[in-house]
């Protein structure tokens, strides 16, 4: 069995998140009965679990950041070509997310721009030419 991630992300309106993951490129798992989680697939094994915050709060002892205000991680995104990063940090800001809060990187055969979910999750979306990346 392949060694898989799931990030669970805390959100506000799972509908509305929901709807940028599938824009993004992701798919969805039926829910089924439950109203509270939803599971995005980016890959084969890489899934968003977006999860109502209250929901989230059950799954740990600590306060849940306010992602609109702090950062609790950057969560990197590999695709297939140039144009993909610029489709997807594009796709980002056309559903309601932010894209480029911060300088596109592109040199030494490294392309990312950066871009923010609907809740302020933080992403970068990188295509990367394996021949020339230092």
């Amino acid at each position: 069995m392949a060694k898989m991630i799931s990030v669970y992300l805390p959100v506000e309106d799972l509908e509305a998140s929901m709807q940028f993951y599938l824009a993004l490129g992701c798919s969805m798992i039926r829910r089924g009965n439950i109203d509270d989680i939803s599971i995005m697939v980016w890959s084969e094994t890489i899934t968003f679990q977006l999860v109502t915050r209250s929901r989230f709060a059950t799954l740990t002892p600590k306060t849940t950041a306010d992602t609109k205000k702090f950062s609790e991680m950057v969560i990197m995104l590999t695709v297939d070509s140039r144009n993909e990063v610029d489709a997807v940090a594009e796709t980002a800001a056309s559903y309601g997310g932010k894209a480029d809060n911060r300088t596109p990187t592109d040199t030494s055969g490294i392309y990312s721009r950066a871009f923010e979910d609907p809740d302020g999750h933080m992403f970068n979306v990188i295509w990367m030419d394996v021949g020339k990346a230092v």
